[in-house]
Protein backbone atom coordinates (compact mmCIF):
# COMPACT_ATOMS: atom_id res chain seq x y z
CA UNK A 1 0.00 0.00 0.00
CA UNK A 2 1.34 3.65 -0.70
CA UNK A 3 2.52 5.75 1.96
CA UNK A 4 -0.34 8.63 2.17
CA UNK A 5 1.14 11.86 0.37
CA UNK A 6 2.35 14.74 2.71
CA UNK A 7 3.69 17.83 0.59
CA UNK A 8 4.03 20.16 3.76
CA UNK A 9 7.46 19.71 3.88
CA UNK A 10 8.20 20.16 0.13
CA UNK A 11 5.65 23.42 0.77
CA UNK A 12 7.82 24.91 3.67
CA UNK A 13 11.17 24.03 1.52
CA UNK A 14 10.46 25.69 -1.32
CA UNK A 15 8.61 29.20 0.13
CA UNK A 16 12.34 29.59 1.66
CA UNK A 17 14.04 28.34 -1.43
CA UNK A 18 11.96 29.63 -3.89
CA UNK A 19 13.09 27.34 -6.60
CA UNK A 20 14.85 23.96 -6.47
CA UNK A 21 16.05 21.18 -8.68
CA UNK A 22 15.03 17.69 -8.87
CA UNK A 23 18.39 16.50 -6.54
CA UNK A 24 17.94 19.23 -4.42
CA UNK A 25 14.11 18.24 -3.55
CA UNK A 26 14.93 14.40 -3.35
CA UNK A 27 17.92 15.48 -0.51
CA UNK A 28 15.21 18.09 1.02
CA UNK A 29 12.99 15.18 1.29
CA UNK A 30 15.43 12.70 2.25
CA UNK A 31 14.03 10.38 -0.62
CA UNK A 32 15.85 9.28 -3.56
CA UNK A 33 12.19 8.53 -5.37
CA UNK A 34 11.86 10.84 -8.55
CA UNK A 35 8.24 9.62 -8.37
CA UNK A 36 7.80 10.46 -4.93
CA UNK A 37 9.11 14.36 -5.54
CA UNK A 38 6.45 14.56 -8.67
CA UNK A 39 3.71 13.16 -6.42
CA UNK A 40 4.09 15.87 -4.07
CA UNK A 41 4.89 18.63 -6.41
CA UNK A 42 1.01 17.67 -8.31
CA UNK A 43 -0.20 17.47 -5.03
CA UNK A 44 0.70 20.89 -4.54
CA UNK A 45 0.46 22.42 -8.29
CA UNK A 46 4.35 22.99 -9.35
CA UNK A 47 5.85 24.43 -12.47
CA UNK A 48 9.11 23.84 -14.06
CA UNK A 49 11.28 26.59 -15.76
CA UNK A 50 11.56 27.18 -19.61
CA UNK A 51 14.93 28.39 -18.82
CA UNK A 52 18.11 25.65 -17.87
CA UNK A 53 16.19 22.69 -19.91
CA UNK A 54 13.11 22.86 -17.46
CA UNK A 55 15.67 21.68 -14.23
CA UNK A 56 14.21 23.57 -12.15
CA UNK A 57 10.62 23.86 -10.15
CA UNK A 58 8.56 26.11 -8.22
CA UNK A 59 5.12 26.11 -7.14
CA UNK A 60 2.57 28.56 -8.78
CA UNK A 61 1.19 30.19 -6.08
CA UNK A 62 5.19 31.09 -5.99
CA UNK A 63 5.71 32.42 -9.08
CA UNK A 64 5.59 35.77 -9.40
CA UNK A 65 4.69 36.60 -12.91
CA UNK A 66 4.99 39.76 -14.64
CA UNK A 67 2.61 41.49 -17.18
CA UNK A 68 3.99 39.52 -19.78
CA UNK A 69 3.32 35.91 -17.93
CA UNK A 70 7.31 35.82 -17.04
CA UNK A 71 9.44 35.19 -13.75
CA UNK A 72 12.79 34.49 -13.07
CA UNK A 73 14.42 33.58 -9.69
CA UNK A 74 18.57 34.08 -9.87
CA UNK A 75 18.07 34.42 -13.38
CA UNK A 76 16.31 30.99 -14.25
CA UNK A 77 12.97 31.50 -15.98
CA UNK A 78 9.57 30.20 -15.97
CA UNK A 79 6.66 31.29 -17.68
CA UNK A 80 2.63 31.39 -17.23
CA UNK A 81 2.24 29.38 -20.21
CA UNK A 82 4.24 26.54 -19.48
CA UNK A 83 7.17 25.38 -21.44
CA UNK A 84 9.86 27.18 -24.39
CA UNK A 85 7.54 25.62 -27.00
CA UNK A 86 4.66 27.08 -25.60
CA UNK A 87 5.85 30.28 -24.16
CA UNK A 88 7.55 31.24 -27.55
CA UNK A 89 4.33 30.12 -29.65
CA UNK A 90 2.16 32.52 -26.84
CA UNK A 91 4.54 35.15 -27.54
CA UNK A 92 4.85 35.14 -31.58
CA UNK A 93 0.61 34.52 -31.53
CA UNK A 94 0.51 38.06 -29.64
CA UNK A 95 2.76 39.93 -30.86
CA UNK A 96 2.04 43.11 -33.57
CA UNK A 97 4.47 41.88 -36.33
CA UNK A 98 6.13 38.67 -35.54
CA UNK A 99 9.25 38.15 -33.90
CA UNK A 100 13.27 36.92 -35.40
CA UNK A 101 15.15 34.20 -33.23
CA UNK A 102 17.14 37.42 -31.67
CA UNK A 103 13.98 39.54 -31.02
CA UNK A 104 12.65 36.58 -29.11
CA UNK A 105 15.98 35.79 -27.56
CA UNK A 106 15.75 39.18 -26.15
CA UNK A 107 12.62 38.58 -24.11
CA UNK A 108 12.86 35.53 -23.10
CA UNK A 109 16.35 35.36 -22.07
CA UNK A 110 17.26 31.93 -23.93
CA UNK A 111 17.65 30.28 -27.27
CA UNK A 112 15.19 30.37 -29.31
CA UNK A 113 15.98 28.99 -32.39
CA UNK A 114 15.26 25.58 -31.95
CA UNK A 115 11.62 26.03 -30.32
CA UNK A 116 10.48 28.18 -33.34
CA UNK A 117 12.19 25.71 -35.53
CA UNK A 118 9.82 22.83 -34.28
CA UNK A 119 7.05 24.91 -33.99
CA UNK A 120 7.20 25.51 -37.79
CA UNK A 121 7.52 22.21 -38.78
CA UNK A 122 4.96 21.08 -36.72
CA UNK A 123 2.75 23.95 -38.28
CA UNK A 124 2.02 26.30 -35.15
CA UNK A 125 3.80 29.15 -36.71
CA UNK A 126 4.59 30.51 -39.99
CA UNK A 127 7.90 31.14 -41.18
CA UNK A 128 9.30 33.57 -43.94
CA UNK A 129 12.40 35.35 -44.55
CA UNK A 130 11.59 39.59 -44.25
CA UNK A 131 14.73 41.37 -45.32
CA UNK A 132 17.63 38.95 -45.01
CA UNK A 133 15.91 37.14 -41.75
CA UNK A 134 13.77 34.96 -41.06
CA UNK A 135 10.52 36.31 -38.97
CA UNK A 136 8.12 34.38 -37.23
CA UNK A 137 4.21 34.80 -37.20
CA UNK A 138 1.33 33.41 -36.14
CA UNK A 139 -0.24 30.63 -38.05
CA UNK A 140 -3.72 32.00 -38.52
CA UNK A 141 -3.98 33.72 -42.08
CA UNK A 142 -5.74 36.55 -40.77
CA UNK A 143 -3.33 37.30 -37.82
CA UNK A 144 -0.43 36.99 -40.23
CA UNK A 145 -1.27 39.40 -42.17
CA UNK A 146 -1.80 42.10 -39.93
CA UNK A 147 1.47 40.90 -38.68
CA UNK A 148 3.74 41.13 -41.92
CA UNK A 149 2.11 44.07 -42.54
CA UNK A 150 3.32 45.95 -39.18
CA UNK A 151 6.45 44.51 -40.07
CA UNK A 152 6.89 46.13 -43.39
CA UNK A 153 6.25 49.40 -41.72
CA UNK A 154 9.80 51.27 -40.80
CA UNK A 155 9.69 51.79 -37.22
CA UNK A 156 10.22 55.62 -36.26
CA UNK A 157 13.84 56.61 -35.20
CA UNK A 158 15.05 53.27 -36.23
CA UNK A 159 15.62 52.80 -40.07
CA UNK A 160 14.76 49.14 -39.79
CA UNK A 161 17.91 48.53 -37.76
CA UNK A 162 15.99 48.39 -34.21
CA UNK A 163 17.99 45.07 -33.03
CA UNK A 164 21.68 46.99 -34.09
CA UNK A 165 20.19 49.78 -32.08
CA UNK A 166 19.45 47.62 -29.30
CA UNK A 167 22.99 46.43 -29.01
CA UNK A 168 24.57 49.37 -30.03
CA UNK A 169 23.18 51.24 -27.00
CA UNK A 170 23.94 47.95 -24.87
CA UNK A 171 27.53 48.74 -25.78
CA UNK A 172 27.17 52.11 -24.86
CA UNK A 173 25.87 51.48 -21.46
CA UNK A 174 28.71 49.48 -20.87
CA UNK A 175 30.70 51.94 -21.90
CA UNK A 176 29.52 54.66 -19.74
CA UNK A 177 29.56 52.21 -16.84
CA UNK A 178 33.37 51.55 -16.98
CA UNK A 179 33.98 55.25 -17.31
CA UNK A 180 32.52 55.69 -13.09
CA UNK A 181 33.17 55.43 -10.08
CA UNK A 182 32.45 52.52 -7.52
CA UNK A 183 29.15 54.40 -6.21
CA UNK A 184 28.65 56.31 -9.50
CA UNK A 185 28.40 52.65 -11.07
CA UNK A 186 26.13 51.21 -8.49
CA UNK A 187 23.50 53.94 -8.64
CA UNK A 188 24.21 54.13 -12.87
CA UNK A 189 22.93 50.27 -12.71
CA UNK A 190 20.29 51.21 -10.45
CA UNK A 191 18.85 54.22 -12.80
CA UNK A 192 19.07 51.23 -15.74
CA UNK A 193 17.19 48.55 -13.91
CA UNK A 194 14.75 51.12 -12.88
CA UNK A 195 14.16 51.93 -16.75
CA UNK A 196 13.48 48.71 -17.34
CA UNK A 197 11.09 48.01 -15.01
CA UNK A 198 10.10 44.29 -13.66
CA UNK A 199 13.42 41.74 -13.92
CA UNK A 200 15.71 44.94 -14.92
CA UNK A 201 17.96 44.42 -12.08
CA UNK A 202 18.64 40.62 -13.30
CA UNK A 203 19.12 41.93 -16.78
CA UNK A 204 21.49 44.87 -15.72
CA UNK A 205 23.30 42.91 -13.60
CA UNK A 206 23.81 40.32 -16.44
CA UNK A 207 25.06 43.13 -19.32
CA UNK A 208 27.65 44.64 -16.60
CA UNK A 209 28.26 41.47 -15.04
CA UNK A 210 27.80 42.87 -11.46
CA UNK A 211 25.54 41.03 -8.87
CA UNK A 212 22.06 41.91 -8.82
CA UNK A 213 22.13 42.27 -5.43
CA UNK A 214 24.54 45.54 -6.09
CA UNK A 215 21.77 46.54 -8.83
CA UNK A 216 18.96 46.78 -6.27
CA UNK A 217 20.82 48.53 -3.84
CA UNK A 218 21.56 51.31 -6.23
CA UNK A 219 18.25 51.26 -7.53
CA UNK A 220 17.26 52.34 -3.39
CA UNK A 221 19.37 54.65 -3.11
CA UNK A 222 18.11 56.24 -6.43
CA UNK A 223 14.84 56.14 -5.40
CA UNK A 224 15.41 57.20 -1.86
CA UNK A 225 17.48 60.09 -3.29
CA UNK A 226 20.58 58.77 -0.88
CA UNK A 227 23.03 59.79 -4.17
CA UNK A 228 24.57 62.86 -2.66
CA UNK A 229 28.53 62.55 -3.86
CA UNK A 230 30.97 64.41 -1.76
CA UNK A 231 31.92 67.94 -2.97
CA UNK A 232 34.98 68.51 -5.55
CA UNK A 233 35.97 71.22 -3.34
CA UNK A 234 36.22 71.23 0.56
CA UNK A 235 34.79 74.03 2.18
CA UNK A 236 36.86 77.24 1.79
CA UNK A 237 38.55 75.70 -1.36
CA UNK A 238 39.26 77.67 -5.06
CA UNK A 239 39.52 80.54 -5.96
CA UNK A 240 40.08 83.41 -3.42
CA UNK A 241 37.41 86.00 -3.90
CA UNK A 242 38.67 89.55 -4.48
CA UNK A 243 37.61 92.97 -3.00
CA UNK A 244 36.48 95.69 -5.54
CA UNK A 245 39.25 98.42 -5.23
CA UNK A 246 37.36 101.99 -4.80
CA UNK A 247 38.97 104.33 -7.05
CA UNK A 248 40.85 107.42 -5.30
CA UNK A 249 38.59 110.81 -5.45
CA UNK A 250 40.00 113.49 -6.90
CA UNK A 251 39.28 115.42 -4.52
CA UNK A 252 41.36 113.43 -2.23
CA UNK A 253 44.29 114.03 -4.14
CA UNK A 254 47.18 116.09 -3.01
CA UNK A 255 48.32 118.70 -5.07
CA UNK A 256 51.49 118.26 -7.09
Amino acid sequence: MREPIDPAPLRSFLEQEKIASLEQLKEALCTGGTMTVFRKLRALGYLSSYSHCGKFYTLKDIAQFDARGLWSHHSIWFSHYGNLIETAREFVEESTQGYTVAELEDLLHVECKAALLKLSQQERLAREKVAGLYVYFCASAGKQRAQRSARAQPQPGTAGHGHALAHELKAAIVLFHSLLDEKQRRIHAGLEAYKLGHGGDEKIADLLGIDRHTVAKGRRELLGGDVFTERIRQSGGGRKSQEKKRPKSSSGSQPS
